[in-house]
């Protein structure tokens, strides 16, 4: 039985050995976990904050392209506008040309008699 025995004692020191080997890779494991753990706790905070920027910056965005666009619209409102002043500046020209020209006409008839007048008053 000593062979026996000696045989179980050899067993139970591989078996607590094996056990000792477990437990050491369980422990080299736990701290591997708690190191991952923390690094995507590290992660979820950046995503936290990177998603509220980028909320933010959306929002701030969104804004930026009504301001712009109201911008926009302003001049193309204004430059509608100045056209219309152009044209309508070119209309009152041509109005007034056209004005002046009757005037002078109405004018030359009137002005040849005045100096006809002139004439025989001077002689």
């Amino acid at each position: 039985m000593s062979g026996t025995g000696a045989a179980l004692r050899g067993h139970h020191a591989a078996l607590r050995e094996g056990l000792s080997e477990l437990r050491a890779r369980r422990d080299e494991l736990s701290g591997r976990i708690r190191d991952e753990e923390a690094e995507r706790g590290r992660l979820q905070a950046r995503i936290a904050t990177l998603s509220r920027r980028l909320s933010e910056t959306s929002e701030s965005l969104a804004g930026l392209r009504s301001a712009r666009a109201h911008i926009d619209r302003t001049i193309a409102e204004m430059d509608a506008a100045s056209g219309q002043i152009l044209d309508n500046s070119q209309t009152l020209l041509d109005v007034l040309k056209e004005e002046m020209g009757d005037l002078g006409k109405a004018i030359e008839p009137h002005s040849a008699s005045l100096g006809r007048v002139r004439r025989q008053k001077r002689s």
